[in-house]
């Protein structure tokens, strides 16, 4: 199961060797870089129009100064050379300031009359003095290039665009067109699986053990993924090799997709483990703040944060809406920021269930009613105190309350997203939906204008899941002087046209 890196090679492939000279490939962790960067060269070697090789620099991660990282580079090209067979370029100088830039010369020197292909990846752990370094070597080669006497295309390839991190290593001062850092010619991007390449994906197994995968299941995943490389292969061998043991190869449905994805959630392998860790960041917590309390922003696609985030690859723009990635990372991201309420939440007493079994939701939100009176004021300080994702307590408050009760025997769906004005929660418990809209007053805000709003909101989010299922309309008062209310006046439960109101 590969990357999507078939949409690079053929005719562009060519075109990039011909044309450039300096191009970047950028795009989050786990779409497929590395493993595209590695067959490409391969593919370019096993021809007769260049030599290329992957060369990664990961090892200068964090090294500033150049003096450290320099020699490393060079020490990376040499093994890169030896282990992908091809001639050992030889350095001969110990200048800092141009060792990278001899070792390249001796070494299309030793692979001409065939122009040279250098895959540098990693470059965005280059930092301070070793990025300056490194790009003012290869802008120094420029004068240079050709078969025989420099490399005649070079691919920077990481996470963010290049010039994010010149800027960056300049504090902040943009690039201008003649600076010497100016050295990018073209830029490209590897992209998400459409759902048809997850159809191709499968087949690659169908073709080797027959096991067949329903369209139920396929497009459960894409919904789930978006088409975001590891995921997909994530929620594929699970699901063919956990779910269902290894050697059983019955057809793979859509109830064998939900387990792996939820199996996949509480492992936290790495990759969502990464993702999960970035929320400590100052940029991305602004950006999923403002994405789980749906406030609009007309500013917030043009900050560096929204780039940032963006380039991580945890949100989109979808149809002119700034919104996490997939439904995958809305959980896991919701999951984290609420792990630690949900652990110090005690197991509950008191009865959730009725006679059947269902999930008698009134009785969850009345609890949840008084253990925001309890606990809330409390909860909330210490957030302030953390200066951590103040603005979203309400809606992560609740969230780790219906995960601490449910417990596993349920599953909710989350749906938060720029300008949306509100977060919207599917809850399924034996097969049967519920669904909470979680709004917030603020002291610019009409009351009756927020519960009529979020009336028609909700209405409409539940027609869309279920048009049969409950509904509830969660409504916090952050006013300063709703905040001031007895709590009598401020725990409020109505009913409005079949979905009620719970006040808090």
């Amino acid at each position: 199961m590969l990357p999507p890196a078939e949409r690079l090679v053929g005719a562009q492939l060519h075109r990039y060797i011909r044309d450039k000279l300096y191009w970047v490939l950028h795009a989050p962790r786990q779409t497929g870089k590395t493993t595209f960067l590695q067959s490409w060269a391969r593919e370019i070697n096993a021809g007769d129009d260049a030599v290329a090789c992957y060369v990664s620099v990961e090892r200068c991660q964090g090294i500033s100064e150049p003096e450290k990282s320099m020699p490393d580079i060079c020490k990376a090209i040499q093994e890169c050379a030896e282990s992908a067979g091809l001639p050992i370029p030889k350095l001969g100088t110990t200048a800092t300031n141009s060792m990278v830039s001899d070792v390249l010369h001796n070494w299309a020197s030793l692979t001409d009359p065939k122009p040279l292909v250098v895959l540098f990846d990693e470059t965005d752990v280059l930092i301070d003095g070793t990025l300056i370094s490194f790009l003012r070597q290869l802008r120094g080669g420029f004068a240079d290039r050709g078969v025989g006497k420099f490399p005649t295309s070079v691919a920077l390839v990481g996470m963010r665009d290049l010039k994010d991190y010149i800027t960056a290593a300049k504090d902040g001062i943009p690039v201008n067109p003649g600076s010497p850092f100016n050295i990018k010619t073209d830029s490209v991007s590897l992209s998400n699986f459409h759902k048809d390449d997850l159809v191709k994906l499968f087949t690659q197994r169908t073709d080797e053990t027959g096991q067949q995968i329903t369209q139920e299941a396929i497009d459960y995943v894409y919904d789930q993924s978006k088409g975001q490389p590891w995921i997909v292969n994530s929620l594929f061998q699970r699901a063919t090799m956990r779910i269902l043991d290894e050697d059983n190869y019955e057809t793979v449905t859509l109830d064998h997709i939900r387990q792996a994805r939820e199996q996949m959630i509480q492992a936290r392998e790495t990759h969502l483990d990464q993702l999960a860790v970035r929320l400590n960041d100052q940029r991305v917590r602004k950006i999923i703040e403002t994405l789980m309390t749906g406030e609009a922003d007309p500013f917030l696609i043009e900050s560096d944060a929204f780039a940032y985030c963006l380039d991580l690859g945890l949100v989109t723009i979808e149809r002119g809406t700034p919104q996490v990635s997939n439904p995958i990372y809305r959980e896991v991201l919701a999951r984290q920021l609420t792990q630690g309420q949900q652990a110090a939440i005690v197991e509950p007493e008191w009865k959730w269930k009725n006679d059947d079994g269902s999930l008698d939701m009134d009785a969850l939100l009345r609890e949840f009613q008084k253990f925001w009176r309890a606990n809330s004021e409390m909860w909330e300080q210490q957030r302030k105190q953390q200066f951590n994702y103040t603005e979203a307590f309400p809606h992560l408050l609740l969230q780790a309350f219906l995960q601490r009760v449910l417990n596993g025997g349920g599953r909710i769906d989350r749906e938060y997203a720029a300008g949306r004005g509100r977060m919207d929660l599917a809850v399924e418990f034996l097969d049967m939906m519920y669904i909470i809209e979680i709004k917030l007053i603020y002291d610019y805000s009409s009351p009756e204008a927020v519960k009529e709003q979020g009336l028609q909101q909700i209405t409409k989010y539940r027609d869309t899941i279920d048009a049969k299922a409950p509904a509830y309309l969660v409504i916090f008062d952050r006013r300063s002087e709703g905040k001031k209310l007895p709590w009598n006046e401020r725990l409020t439960w109505a009913e409005h046209s079949g979905i009620t109101v719970v006040g808090c």
